[in-house]
């Protein structure tokens, strides 16, 4: 079995040693134009390249939950596109979103502003009721999510394209439930896959339908987000602020208005890291369960786009 790996800005030597240790009888490499055909793949951003190179690749698998780059590629029909259920990222993403809620209704904020000021202030307790919680894509991730924001007794609920039931968590689906989903969020997190469907989804009509005095977090991609209608909207008094951890141009460009906005906070794509122990194990034992034969989890819907 021959195994190659093409990550663009990842240090291959770790990689590398997990993944010999884990499949001692794989022969394991990093690709270079012109290498020998290979079964499996380890990627993440290969160029186009790669894929017309590898043209017998039996399964290609993402070290990150998102596959919307990969997909943009012109894959051989019936190549596998397997992304990593969780592998350490779901724990990850709740923390990250636990804080930015609570950062957020509990007026931390503004506390620290306060303080750094050197005044000495209370504000009026808020009430949990008063900002229901909606979590837009309810796979591994945004479950999670859900579920760890109910334990802080907010009304949590969760929009998707099909169906699911969620404990403690009032869900919406499909087109039909969308605005419906909107009109009944104050917080609006975004877990969603980028397909064609979901880019631009937060716009100036779908934020508009929150309830006044919004707040939005995103940590799925950047291109979910009109930046210029959620700027429009803050600046409206419609939507409260932001926490945003995705952009579309990475890094943020100098110069865009979301560095200095006083009600937006910003952070580098680290809500969810990939950790590579566990990615590496997860990874392996899928590529053992194709070679014999057996299914796997998480192989991607190319039409879904996840």
């Amino acid at each position: 079995m021959k195994i190659t790996f093409c990550c663009t800005d990842t240090k291959a030597e770790p990689w590398l040693r997990g993944l010999a240790a884990a499949l001692p009888a794989a022969d394991i490499s990093v690709w270079q134009p012109g290498a020998p055909q290979a079964d499996y793949a380890v990627v993440w951003a290969p160029p186009q390249q790669f894929i017309d190179e590898q043209p017998r690749l039996q399964a290609l698998f993402n070290i990150g939950a998102g596959v919307d780059a990969l997909l943009r590629l012109r894959l051989p029909p019936g190549l596998r596109v397997v992304r990593l259920d969780d592998a350490g990222m779901a724990v990850q993403m709740a923390e990250y979103v636990s804080h930015a809620l609570i950062r957020h209704f509990r007026e931390f904020d503004g506390y620290e502003a306060d303080m750094r000021a050197g005044r000495w202030s209370y504000r009026k307790p808020r009430l949990r009721q008063d900002f229901p919680v909606g979590v837009m894509g309810l796979g591994v991730l945004g479950e999670r999510v859900a579920r760890a924001v109910a334990q802080f007794d907010f009304p949590v609920r969760g929009w998707s394209r099909g169906a699911k039931q969620i404990a403690g968590v009032r869900c919406y689906s499909g087109a039909q439930g969308f605005n419906d989903f909107l009109a009944a969020s104050r917080v609006l997190v975004n877990l969603l896959p980028l397909t064609p469907e979901t880019q631009d989804i937060m716009n100036r009509d779908t934020l508009a339908r929150l309830v006044p005095g919004a707040y939005v977090i995103n940590v799925a991609r950047g291109a979910h987000l009109v930046d210029e209608d959620l700027l429009a909207l803050i600046d409206a008094g419609q939507v409260a602020g932001a926490t945003l951890d995705v952009f579309r141009t990475e890094p943020l460009p100098a110069g865009h208005p979301f560095w200095s906005h006083p009600r937006i906070t910003l952070t580098p794509h680290t809500s969810a890291r990939t950790l590579r122990d566990e990615s590496i194990a997860q990874i392996a034992g899928k590529i053992a369960a194709l070679a014999r034969g057996e299914p796997v989890a998480g192989v991607v819907d190319a039409a879904r786009g996840y």
